[in-house]
C-alpha cells in the first residue's frame, strides 16, 4: 500500500555490451512478467553504489563497473507501491555469464532502439528514452524535467 509519508531509496542500472542493453523479465509484483530494467531498493549500510552492484549480481549473476550515472528519477507515481527516488546508473558487464535468479524471471540483451518503451515496469521506458539521449549528448537527466 501507498505511503505518501515514506520514500524508499532504489538503484537501477542499464549494462551495456556490444550495443545492446540489458532487460530483464519481473519476477514478482508489481507488474510482474513486465520487461524492466536491473535494479532495487537501498539497504542499511550500503552505499548507492554498492545497492546497484549487488542488486545487479543478484538479479542477473554479473558483476559489474559501474561507468556514469544518468539521472535521478523521483516522481511520486514511478512506483504504486510508495514513493521511491532511483539513481539509475550505466554500467559495463566485467563477466559474460548473465542469467536470470532472484526476483528476474528472465533476461534478455537487446538494442535500446528496438525496445518498446510503454511496454517497460516504472518509468524505465522514460528512463531509456532519456539513455539514447544520453548516449548523443552526455548529460545528466531529471525525472522532473
Amino acid at each position: 500500500m501507498y505511503d505518501e509519508n515514506k520514500m524508499v531509496v532504489a538503484a537501477d542500472v542499464i549494462i551495456e555490451h556490444k550495443g545492446k542493453i540489458l532487460i530483464i523479465k519481473r519476477g514478482n509484483d508489481p507488474f510482474k512478467g513486465m520487461p524492466a530494467l536491473p535494479g532495487g531498493r537501498h539497504e542499511k549500510d550500503e552505499t548507492i553504489e554498492q545497492t546497484a552492484k549487488r542488486e545487479i549480481k543478484e538479479e542477473t549473476g554479473l558483476d559489474v563497473e559501474l561507468t556514469d550515472i544518468l539521472g535521478v528519477y523521483s516522481d511520486k507515481n514511478r512506483d504504486p507501491r510508495e514513493h521511491t527516488l532511483s539513481v539509475v546508473f550505466i554500467a559495463k558487464p566485467r563477466n559474460d555469464n548473465a542469467k536470470p535468479s532472484s526476483d528476474a524471471a528472465g533476461i534478455e540483451w537487446i538494442e535500446p532502439e528496438k525496445i518498446e518503451l510503454d511496454r517497460l515496469a516504472f518509468d524505465h521506458g522514460k528512463i531509456i528514452k532519456d539513455y539514447l539521449e544520453w548516449c548523443d549528448k552526455k548529460d545528466t537527466f531529471w525525472s522532473s524535467k
